[in-house]
């Protein structure tokens, strides 16, 4: 009870239950509905059965959340609109729209349309665990309808903006986590300042364990100017790493100048002088001593021993033809060296201390030395000894950028929002726009210091938006050879100005006009086509070139595959007895890997893809172990059966190292389960 509480850390409302609209979803005896034109606002309908054929249908229904004699109606099914609760149990399906095709035996990377937090339910059966990264740009609840709760645009003047913010973002946050390896993986999600300290709080709730940081991106140099206010620039990026994980090492921070990157960091000569705490002379008073330095040759001549605290260091005199340089601060009092005489001459001898400017004014000489972190570069190599001055000391060059985790700020003009976002979705889709888009080389920086060591990586963006995430991955491949797969997913919403005009012309949310305007059949699928054909949508070639790291003519396009899915709601009792087996013949591929071929209908007694294998009757059981058997390379054997018996002593003949999985029980049970019933 304490615990549920939560009277330390974050707290908000958890509003409950959220809920989103289904418009392409077939009407079924026992759905929730909405009247279409009653927005969220109206009575919620429960359909007790329904009459007719074609478009004459009707629904029998009777209202909701009423306990004494409860209002009952009857409505052509054209009017009504199913509702889906985040606590009620779905059984999801998806349905291939399109593919394009020119990475060979590559995986393919998917996009699938639909609600988010129904997909992320789904992926939990194919993937959880299974996920290397998952980077999303969710909405940053600037009050200015960029996103909605229960079908209604949240706007400022909401008392429960944050709130329901803060609840939206958890229930996703908790579905993802699952997804995510625990054994080494990244969550990256950006957001804006108007959320960021919130997002910060949730993300310690949610991932207690996990290692989090902060990293502030420069998206737009000349700046946001508001009233009264600085000027912004920036956004964030929250890096969660779990398990073992960290930002993968490469050369460049995103920080120091550039330009400056393919030489690396250059040499740093360290003033001897201490300059901070107990730098006095009597705080340590055995690094007080004499240097003696050759003014003609502006060398290093010597190394005196300590003076004794009592000491006058006027007394001492320096060798014929030398000065004695003194650790002296400006104003003429005494400090001290930063390491003994013995560890000077050492570093002398070596070269690496020299005699560096001369200050007229107050008639004396610097002491310069290459400190440990220098000292270790040279032995790595990423700093070359040319050789030596005529003064004694080491002639340095450095060879090479070395390999870094990255900064806390990033400011690099190739993250710049407009120029990179914006105009990299207008070059790909003529004519075509997208709110605020994230640069493409931002995103792909973020998934290097993710994923640039995993070349087979799996990774989740469910606020894909255009797409952006999928490109970046495309991208990355294409720089080292590897085989990362996106999985990418976004809603079908349009944007309020055009959803303004389309309901002006009697249009509704599943009408062809409407749903043809949406952003995942707008801009979403039709950019990754056009980012791997390198062809518009119209057919021309892609103007322009890719910027940085990789430059190429963007109609070069990439060797890549994908393919696009709708998600759909199925009946679990047509599950149960195999009738939608097409429905879910998709998942079944995605839990393989989404590799190869693929089962697309239960014909025959058994069948055996690329990658996995389904057994259709049991009876056919000693054929297909050997089939399965003799397939290298096969990770996932699916067994029909409602027989736990049977499925184990089938189970028991495969090969080691290939999943077993019983249907449809495994499908049914794992989404009773996650819905809590």
């Amino acid at each position: 009870m304490l615990s549920s509480r939560r009277q330390f850390g974050l707290n908000f409302e958890r509003h409950v239950p959220e809920s989103v609209q289904l418009p392409n979803r077939r009407l079924r005896r026992g759905d929730k509905v909405l009247f279409r034109d009653s927005g969220s606002a109206g009575a919620t309908w429960l359909v007790t059965g329904i009459e007719g054929q074609g478009a004459k249908r009707s629904a029998r229904l009777v209202q909701r959340g009423v306990s004494e004699a409860p209002e009952t109606t009857v409505a052509p099914v054209g009017d009504l609109v199913v509702v889906a609760e985040f606590r009620d149990p779905i059984y999801p399906g998806l349905r291939s729209t399109g593919v394009v095709e020119r990475g060979g035996d590559k995986p393919y990377h998917t996009v699938i349309n639909g609600e988010n937090f129904h997909v992320l339910q789904a992926l939990s059966f194919v993937c959880r665990g299974q996920v290397d990264c998952i980077y999303i740009d969710p909405p940053y609840n600037s009050g200015a309808r960029d996103w909605k709760y229960n079908n209604d645009y949240v706007d400022a003047e909401d008392a429960y903006r944050h709130s329901k913010w803060l609840a939206f973002m958890e229930r996703r946050l908790l579905l993802a986590k699952d997804l995510l390896n625990p054994r080494s993986s990244v969550l990256v999600v950006t957001i804006d300042e108007r959320e960021v300290h919130r997002l910060g709080l949730l993300i310690e709730q949610v991932f207690p364990n996990a290692t989090s940081q902060m990293v502030t991106i420069v998206i737009n140099h000349r700046g946001v100017a508001r009233n009264r206010e600085f000027t912004r620039v920036e956004e964030y990026a929250f890096f969660v790493f779990l398990g073992d994980a960290g930002p993968s090492l490469h050369g460049d921070d995103l920080l120091s100048a550039e330009g400056r990157d393919s030489a690396g960091d250059p040499v740093r000569w360290e003033r001897l002088i201490k300059g901070s705490n107990e730098a006095r002379r009597q705080d340590r008073p055995q690094l007080f001593y004499p240097v003696f330095v050759d003014p003609a040759t502006k060398a290093i001549a010597d190394v005196g021993a300590p003076l004794p605290l009592d000491a006058d260091r006027t007394m001492v005199t320096a060798p014929s033809g030398l000065v004695a340089v003194w650790p002296l601060a400006r104003d003429g009092s005494e400090k001290r060296w930063q390491m003994a005489p013995r560890t000077l001459r050492d570093l002398h001898a070596k070269g690496y201390a020299k005699v560096g400017s001369y200050d007229a004014k107050n008639d004396r000489y610097s002491i310069l030395y290459l400190n440990r972190g220098q000292r270790e570069r040279i032995e790595r190599g990423e700093i070359c000894v040319l050789g030596r001055d005529e003064a004694g000391a080491v002639r340095l060059e450095t060879v090479a950028a070395p390999a870094r985790a990255g900064m806390t700020v990033w400011n690099r003009s190739a993250h710049n929002a407009g120029y990179h976002g914006s105009s990299v979705v207008s070059t790909l889709l003529p004519g075509r726009r997208f709110p605020f888009p994230k640069s493409l080389y931002a995103v792909e920086d973020a998934l290097r210091f993710a994923v640039g060591t995993k070349p087979n990586a799996l990774v989740l963006d469910f606020f894909a938006g255009s797409g952006t995430t999928a490109h970046a991955v495309m991208r990355l491949n294409r720089q080292d050879g590897g085989a990362r797969r996106s999985i990418m997913v976004t809603n079908n919403e349009v944007s309020a100005i055009e959803q303004k005009g389309l309901l002006a012309k009697g249009l509704r949310p599943g009408d062809a006009e409407w749903e043809a305007l949406g952003i995942c059949e707008h801009v979403t699928k039709p950019r990754i086509r056009a980012a791997i054909t390198g062809e518009t949508p119209d057919g021309a070639p892609v103007k322009g070139d890719y910027k940085f790291v990789d430059e190429l003519p963007m109609a070069e396009g990439f060797e890549e595959n994908a393919e696009f899915f709708d998600l759909t709601y199925e009946d679990p009792e047509r599950v149960r007895h195999g009738l939608t087996f097409d429905a879910i013949a998709s998942l079944l591929w995605f839990r393989a890997g989404c590799e190869g071929s693929r089962i697309d209908v239960a014909d025959g007694p058994f069948a055996v893809a690329d990658r996995y294998a389904v057994l259709f009757d049991l009876d056919a059981a000693a054929g297909y172990v050997s089939a399965v058997r003799a397939r290298p390379g096969l990770r996932l054997a699916c067994i029909v059966t409602d027989d736990e018996t049977q499925f184990q002593v089938v189970a028991g003949q495969l090969p080691h190292g290939v999943e077993p999985l019983r249907l449809y029980a495994a499908y049914l049970d794992d989404f009773r389960i996650q819905a809590g019933a």
